[in-house]
């Protein structure tokens, strides 16, 4: 899967695009910026993002493209550039077809570090860590976009098999609420109840492997345990010192 993330923005919008699947070792294609000159008039800065990412969706022809949720902000001119930027990424996508999927910096954050709150250089050393890459990348809204297209591979399985149990849920229910016997209403009931564990089961199953991962990227190769972390495992009381072995034991 082939994931193309976008970080909004007016002056610099991140862009990353990123290869993989959940639970294998993801891999960075490419990433960058798209930059407007604040001088220039709104219209045409939109306009020029807008081509640079109709020619990194050419270049790169992605699976799905996710964008940055827009949230409230105290400086609204922020936020309503962010919002236009965000819009201008969704469009280019939906006119191609490709499916758009929307994160929240708080998604990204958790799925990337394991932490909700995490602040932006925790986010970049993990992508670092995550795609093995020898440099973070600069500027931090290039790390932003890797960070969003991570976040959807790792989610984006999930929240397509959850939307499908939704679905299937919602027929389920209309189904027993339609004129009809007392057994089909039992057998709604049914298909709901599995519906609902089904979701429970892949919200884990996504939860297991993001931990895996995330794991796996800090722990260095050939490393477990307490060596993982630099430290020696204790001796027990009364075990032998080094060496006594070869000297035939304790006397």
């Amino acid at each position: 899967m082939r994931v193309l993330g976008v970080d909004p923005g007016l002056t610099r919008c991140g862009l990353g695009v990123v290869d993989g699947v959940p639970g294998r070792q993801l891999a960075m294609v490419s990433t960058g910026v798209a930059r407007t000159s604040p001088d220039a008039a709104i219209g045409f800065r939109l306009l020029a993002i807008e081509e640079q990412i109709e020619e990194w969706l050419t270049e790169h022809r992605p699976d799905a493209v996710a964008v940055e949720r827009v949230f409230s902000q105290h400086n609204v001119r922020t936020v309503m550039g962010t919002a236009q930027v965000s819009a201008v990424a969704i469009v280019c996508a939906a006119r191609r077809g490709i499916p758009v999927a929307l994160h929240t910096p708080s998604e990204v954050k958790a799925a990337v570090s394991g932490n909700g709150r995490a602040d932006k250089a925790q986010v970049t050393a993990m992508v670092v860590r995550l795609l093995r890459l020898a440099d973070p990348p600069r500027p931090a809204d290039a790390a932003d976009a890797l960070a969003l297209a991570i976040c959807h591979i790792w989610r984006g399985g999930t929240q397509a098999r959850l939307a499908a149990a939704s679905a299937a849920d919602a027929r389920a229910r209309l189904a027993g609420a339609a004129p009809g016997s007392a057994a089909r209403q039992a057998a709604a009931r049914q298909a709901a109840a599995r519906q609902a564990a089904a979701r429970q089961a892949a919200m884990r199953q996504a939860a297991a492997r993001q931990a895996a991962a995330r794991q796996a990227a800090i722990r260095p190769a050939g490393l477990t345990g307490q060596a993982a972390r630099g430290q020696a495992a204790p001796r027990r009381a009364g075990a032998w010192p080094p060496g006594m072995l070869e000297a035939g034991g304790p006397r």
